[in-house]
C-alpha cells in the first residue's frame, strides 16, 4: 500500500536536482495536473521566481528544442527553458487563473492564427519532434497529402495497431482512408506552422488573456489540422472561429468535408496513447466519412 512515502521521496529528488541545477535554494515541490507525459511540479525558492519541472524518460531534450523554436522564431508566449538534460526540463513558471472564458478563446484564436501565419517552403520541420510521447517524423515534403498520409495516419496506425491498441478492423478502415485522402484533402496555399496539441488545457491564462501555450508537437502542416484539433472539444466554440476568420480564412468545404478526416487522426493518436477506450471517437469519424 502507497502510504506517501514514494511520493514524496521524489518530491525530494526533484528539490534536490533543481537546487543544483539552478544554483538556488528550492524549499518546495507541488504536483501539477496536466501534463499526460511524466510528472509536472511547480518548485519555490526563497530567492528567486518558481520554476516549473517536469520529470520523465521521454526525449525531455526535444521538448525543450520545440519550445525554444517557438520562443526565437514566431510570436506565440511560451515557457521559457531554464535547463534541460535527460529525464529534466526546467522551464519558467507561468502563473494563469484557471477561468478559460470568450475573451480567451478570442485570444487563442489570435496566437493561433498568427502561429499558423508562420510559414515553410515545404510540409515538415527541421528535426523530428514529438506528439505526447511519441516521435513525429518531419522530413521535407512538397506535397500535404503525401505528408499526412506517410508520416501521420499511416504510421500512428501501424504503430497502434502493432502496439495492439488498434483493432485489426479499425487499422484496415484508417488504411481505406489513406487511399482516398487524394480525393477528400486539398493542398494549402502554403504550410502553416501548427501547434498540433492546441486546447484550453495546454494554454495559461489570466484574465482573459492567453499567457502561454505548453505542450506543443509542433510542424509544418495544413491549418486545418489545428482547427479540427480545436473543433473536437466542448470548451471552445463559435468565438473562436469568429476571431480566427478574423485573421485568418477557412477554406469551403472544411467543415462539411475535411474536418472528419483530421478528427480521426487526432483520435487514432489518443487510441495509440490512451488505448482502446478511445476507439469509439475515431469509429464514429470513421463512420461520418463513409469508412
Amino acid at each position: 500500500m502507497d502510504d506517501g512515502t514514494g511520493a514524496e521521496r521524489t518530491k525530494a529528488t526533484v528539490l534536490q536536482r533543481v537546487s543544483s541545477v539552478l544554483n538556488a535554494d528550492a524549499h518546495d515541490a507541488t504536483a501539477l495536473d496536466g501534463g499526460e507525459v511524466g510528472s509536472v511540479y511547480r518548485v519555490s525558492f526563497h530567492d528567486r521566481p518558481d520554476v516549473a519541472v517536469k520529470v520523465d524518460d521521454s526525449p525531455l531534450g526535444i521538448e525543450a528544442a520545440m519550445l525554444q523554436y517557438l520562443d526565437r522564431d514566431t510570436p506565440l508566449p511560451v515557457p521559457e527553458v531554464l535547463h534541460v538534460e535527460p529525464e529534466l526540463l526546467v522551464l519558467s513558471f507561468i502563473r494563469g487563473d484557471g477561468r478559460f472564458d470568450e475573451r480567451a478563446e478570442r485570444d487563442l484564436a489570435r496566437h493561433v492564427a498568427a502561429l499558423h501565419d508562420t510559414s515553410a517552403d515545404a510540409f515538415g520541420f527541421p528535426f523530428d519532434t514529438l506528439s505526447g510521447p511519441f516521435s513525429q517524423s518531419n522530413p521535407w515534403t512538397d506535397s500535404w497529402i503525401d505528408f499526412f498520409r506517410e508520416q501521420r495516419l499511416l504510421p500512428f496506425a501501424t504503430a497502434a495497431r502493432n502496439e495492439r491498441a488498434l483493432p485489426a478492423g479499425e487499422f484496415d478502415r484508417v488504411q481505406r482512408l489513406a487511399e482516398t485522402l487524394d480525393a477528400r484533402l486539398v493542398e494549402p496555399a502554403t504550410p502553416s506552422l501548427l501547434h498540433g496539441d492546441i486546447h484550453p488545457g495546454n494554454a495559461v491564462v489570466a484574465d482573459g488573456t492567453v499567457r502561454a501555450v505548453l505542450d506543443p508537437a509542433i510542424y509544418f502542416g495544413h491549418a486545418e489540422v489545428d482547427l479540427a484539433y480545436v473543433d473536437r472539444l466542448d470548451s471552445i466554440g463559435a468565438a473562436f472561429y469568429d476571431e480566427y476568420r478574423q485573421h485568418r480564412d477557412i477554406s469551403a468545404g472544411y467543415f462539411e468535408e475535411r474536418r472528419d478526416v483530421y478528427v480521426a487522426f487526432h483520435a487514432l493518436e489518443n487510441v495509440r496513447f490512451f488505448g482502446e477506450d478511445e476507439l469509439l471517437r475515431l469509429e464514429r469519424a470513421l463512420d461520418r466519412l463513409g469508412m
